[in-house]
């Protein structure tokens, strides 16, 4: 029986649905017969599957803000702390990197997916490296603007942390605004002359950029969307669910309010902010990262409310599930999304994968193409789910 408090629980719920969603966007039957809301906006603007990671990373922050105030006193305190932090950092680089190198090894096994084979084309930048990263900011931001109780304890300041997260967006749109990119001037936002872009190509250079990261598909590759410079904006969600965290723990009773209604402010000042700095998660723009926090605000809310209700938690069981072991269900999913479209029957030019086969099947019940194909979505979620409830019932955890 699980006596974890509301609190916990509600954290283990938007980590689930942050993971739930990831798996559905990124296992549809057919990617051409995919809902709109399931598909990352092209460039400018924001859809459903945008929210996604921004989400994951608001709940890395609130995981942060719940864990404190900690003893941190003596030598060895901190240096517990700290190589906690530095560990955890390095495996997610690490499993980031495994990955990546996955990847590249499965298409010079065959697979179809863009890019090229070869250790000298593996990505670098990367949706576990980004984690890492915005956890290193916000834990070394915590403590060092952090207060001292009277009980020795150190606590966040959540003034600080707010300050801290406001400089950064600003000194992110300004310095991608003013500062000129050599041979194309200040102020870009497309895929090859904006700043981060450019930045990404000349530390990582293109070789190690996402494949995808295009103008065109199957274009030369200019950009990366877990980038250096767009981390520190991304960073920013971290803080903000941090915030979310101290507001749940000092004010249990009122929480859901709150936090409901700072996300509302947050998700307007990211509509307002738009005309200024364009929405875009690919750059993740300051704009993007308030109206994306806002909607992890407006989630964790929900939630919070919700679970006061018995039969609410019962229904959210299975993301509960994929929360409590949110490291081990987005490896699973890369790994099982590699097979799944891997062109494993057939031979030739006739050669199909498990997604194309079961979309074909999915047809043959559901007439909908668009409806088929999420349903395949749903089934690689209903698989995934049941490999992971037998570890949570057993209380075994991937813990970084």
């Amino acid at each position: 029986m699980d006596v974890s408090p509301p609190r916990f629980v509600a954290l283990d719920v938007l980590r689930g649905l942050a993971v739930a969603g990831m798996v559905v966007v990124t296992s549809p039957g057919d990617w051409n017969k995919t809902y709109p809301m399931l598909l990352h906006a092209a460039w400018n603007g924001w859809t459903l599957a945008d929210m996604v990671f921004p989400t994951f990373l608001f709940a890395v922050g609130m995981a942060m803000g719940l864990s404190f105030p900690r003893a941190l006193t003596t030598t060895d305190e901190r240096q517990r702390f700290w190589f906690r932090v530095a560990r955890r950092v390095l495996a997610l680089v690490v499993l980031g990197l495994i990955l990546a190198w996955l990847y590249v090894a499965a298409i010079g096994a065959g697979a179809w997916f863009p890019g090229k084979a070869g250790l000298e084309n593996i990505r670098i930048p990367g949706v576990p490296q980004r984690i890492a990263l915005c956890y290193l900011l916000a834990a070394v931001l915590i403590v060092f603007t952090g207060r001292t109780q009277a009980d020795g304890r150190r606590e966040l300041n959540p003034v600080a942390i707010g300050i801290a997260a406001l400089s950064i967006l600003v000194l992110y749109w300004a310095a991608v605004t003013f500062i000129p990119v050599p041979g194309y001037g200040a102020g870009h936002l497309d895929e090859l002359r904006s700043l981060p872009a450019y930045i990404d190509r000349q530390i990582f250079t293109p070789a190690h950029l996402w494949p995808q990261g295009s103008a065109v598909w199957a274009g030369p590759v200019t950009y990366d969307p877990e980038g250096l410079l767009s981390t520190f904006p991304a960073a920013v969600n971290t803080l903000l669910g941090v915030l979310a965290g101290y507001v749940l723990r000092r004010f249990p009773q009122k929480a859901a309010v709150y936090i409901g209604v700072a996300g509302v402010v947050l998700f307007v000042a990211g509509l307002l902010l738009d005309p200024v700095f364009v929405i875009n998660k690919r750059l993740w723009t300051s704009s993007f990262a308030l109206l994306s926090s806002g909607v992890s605000a407006v989630a964790l809310a929900g939630l919070l409310w919700g679970l006061r209700f018995q039969v609410a938690e019962r229904v959210l069981t299975p993301l509960k599930v994929l929360g409590a072991n949110a490291i081990l269900v987005f490896t699973l999913s890369i790994v099982l999304g590699m097979v799944y479209t891997f062109p494993l029957f057939g031979s030739g030019d006739h050669r199909s994968s498990i997604q194309g086969q079961a979309n074909t099947f999915a047809l043959g019940f559901i007439s909908d193409p668009y409806l088929a194909s999420l349903a395949c979505a749903m089934a690689v979620l209903v698989l995934i789910t049941a490999i992971a409830w037998p570890l949570y019932r057993r209380s075994i955890f991937l813990r970084l």
